[in-house]
């Protein structure tokens, strides 16, 4: 049964939430055949996800989801539109006043959804699902968990992600020509080279991992895609990257400095290295599919708060893991999410427990992946609530 979704999602200053909600409209519209429209207040951040989005448009369909511009939280100028079945309003933004009153004159009220952000933390499953009755006694708001385990969202695995992951891995021909294609410039390196992607945001650590690459015997290719992390190699390095530039910094580590690459390609950029330094929530779920060894930054927070989703993340990641390889992937993650003096020994006991680290990563993508993905526990969770 088709039913109509609005979706509300406003650009912060990262890509994670609208990277998170493109993907989840996507899903819908294409798997569950659901009707599905994309409020947004910065189509110029989904140009960057999907380069087929025009700015320009204030109304828009791309692969079957209507594309709409709006002004936040503000009722000014805002569209008269029929409220839709089911409401999302992305990681807590404020809906406008006169949607919500459109809402409320439905003669059935919606299924209205707080799409929360991702946490390992065990606390997400008593929360998962729990309803938040509002003040005018028809609107109820339910809190929706993506997670790990069976009792909370899951994640958004689109059907095919694994058997395409892996045809591309295994296929070099493949592998190469997409690198070409993306503007890494310079020879193949020999197979012993390692390959690693870099997206993270302003980081203390960065300056001693790139001096621990350059100190060390192992050959290493960084590719770095525009954005926040270019700027900060740059400025370390004293030296203006644009995407298709490379540069070597020793003899045995070179920088590839990549575009700002839409969401799909972005996944075979993943599929591609040998360990992905993520952060935020979109980049880390793609990394955990890409079944490939990650380094985690989240978002940092005002007195360390985000140590706690680290560290839960670590400890669930690492629950069928040897005890040297997680204490490994510990003591990296705890260097690249705030204690950067600790980076150097940190990547050094990362690299020895790699071929671990690697075969986990692996089984790690088939638990994560297995059963009902967010797109289909969500459209049954709202289903069940509209009967």
């Amino acid at each position: 049964m088709a039913l109509a979704w609005d979706i509300f999602c406003s650009v912060v200053d990262n890509y994670g939430d609208i990277g998170v909600c493109w993907r989840l409209a996507r899903q819908l519209a294409a798997e569950q055949k659901q009707t599905v429209r994309l409020w947004l207040d910065d189509v110029a951040s989904l140009n960057r996800l999907c380069h087929a989005a025009d700015p320009a448009k204030g109304a828009q369909d791309l692969v079957g989801v209507e594309v709409r511009r709006w002004n936040g939280g503000e009722a000014a100028a805002w569209p008269p539109v029929e409220a839709a079945d089911i409401v999302i309003e992305g990681f807590g933004v404020r809906l406008p006043a006169p949607y919500v009153a459109a809402m409320a004159r439905r003669e059935r009220a919606p299924v209205w959804i707080n799409l929360e952000y991702l946490s390992a933390e065990d606390w997400v499953e008593s929360h998962h699902g729990l309803p938040s009755p509002q003040a005018d006694g028809r609107l109820v708001k339910y809190f929706f968990f993506p997670g790990f385990t069976p009792r909370t969202g899951g994640l958004i695995v689109e059907r095919g992600l694994a058997a395409a992951r892996d045809r591309f891995q295994q296929d070099a021909a493949a592998v190469a020509g997409f690198r070409r294609r993306i503007g890494i410039a310079g020879d193949t390196p020999d197979s012993d080279c390692l390959w690693l992607s870099l997206f993270c945001y302003e980081n203390a650590a960065l300056r001693p991992l790139l001096d621990a690459w350059t100190a060390g015997n192992q050959r290493v290719i960084c590719v770095v895609p525009e954005g926040r992390a270019l700027e900060q190699v740059s400025a370390i390095l004293g030296r203006t990257l644009a995407p298709g530039a490379s540069l070597e910094l020793a003899r045995a580590v070179r920088i590839a400095a990549i575009p700002f690459l839409e969401q799909d390609d972005y996944d075979r950029l993943l599929w591609s290295c040998d360990i992905n330094f993520v952060r935020g929530e979109d980049s880390f779920v793609r990394a955990q599919l890409a079944a490939r060894p990650l380094i985690w930054q989240a978002y940092p927070q005002e007195a360390d708060a985000h140590l706690a989703k680290v560290n839960a993340f670590v400890k669930r990641y690492a629950e069928n893991l040897e005890a040297g390889a997680g204490a490994a992937l510990a003591d990296m993650t705890l260097a690249w999410n705030g204690h950067a003096a600790q980076t150097s020994t940190g990547w050094s006991g990362f690299c020895e427990a790699l071929p671990a680290l690697t075969s986990h990563a692996a089984s790690w993508a088939g638990r994560v992946a297995h059963g009902s993905s967010l797109a289909e526990r969500l459209a049954k969770f709202c289903k069940n609530k509209l009967k």
